[in-house]
């Protein structure tokens, strides 16, 4: 877990969020947990439910925070989160570090969760597809041509490369209002984008430090 941490809070009425009730519980925990590190929440992300909204715009801010500044999510209590099925999976594909004061140790069962919602969907994909497969030859469509290693091989090679572009046009969004914020500076050249994205602390994708090609690359991303 690194040293750089997001809050994210949750309360699940208008009335509650207009009275702190439970969001100064959490701020307490959450700063309590984080005092055993010496360390203090980056910022902080309030959410109010209303009950009758799936969305949750607070929690994609935190997550954008999180990638931008290659932080670690924290919230007070797991059981805020723990059943929100489009979080769980959200989390897992952002690959963001994770942890909930009041249970340290839930990062290992909430990749277990992820991990079997994860292998569900593959083996049903599989039966997908093998099942699309039987039918096309079914209705005589030739299948195959080349062995099967090497079209494996190619087609591994293929969705290595998107998910790299995923990834990149990902981080290129996440990172473009600050881009978009540095250039209102009058900041337009990739050497000082790279410079001003050093001085505030945003790491690369990597995680580390920025350069002028790096810029470029991202610029490239975002078309």
């Amino acid at each position: 877990m690194g040293d750089t941490f997001v809050s994210y809070l949750r309360v699940s009425t208008d009335r509650q969020g207009r009275s702190g009730l439970g969001i100064e519980a959490q701020r307490a925990s959450v700063a309590s947990y984080l005092a055993g590190f010496g360390a203090e929440p980056l910022t902080e992300f309030v959410e109010v439910e209303s009950g009758k909204r799936a969305d949750r715009p607070e929690l994609a801010r935190a997550l954008t925070e999180c990638r931008v500044r290659k932080a670690t999510l924290v919230i007070a209590k797991l059981d805020r989160l723990a059943r929100d099925a489009h979080f769980l999976l959200g989390l897992q594909r952002s690959g963001i570090a994770f942890t909930a004061a009041d249970m340290p140790n839930a990062n290992r069962l909430t990749v277990g969760i992820m991990a079997m919602v994860a292998e569900e969907e593959r083996r049903a994909i599989s039966e997908r597809t093998k099942a699309a497969l039987a039918a096309a030859k079914a209705r005589g469509v030739k299948l195959g041509g080349r062995p099967e290693s090497l079209k494996n091989t190619e087609l591994g090679r293929q969705r290595g490369a998107e998910a790299r572009r995923e990834r990149a046009a990902a981080r290129a969004k996440d990172l473009a209002p600050v881009i978009e914020a540095l250039r209102a500076e009058g900041i337009t050249s990739a050497t000082g984008i790279a410079k001003a994205l050093n001085e505030r602390g945003i790491p690369t994708a990597r995680g580390g430090k920025w350069q002028a090609v790096q810029v470029q690359r991202l610029e490239r991303a975002r078309r």
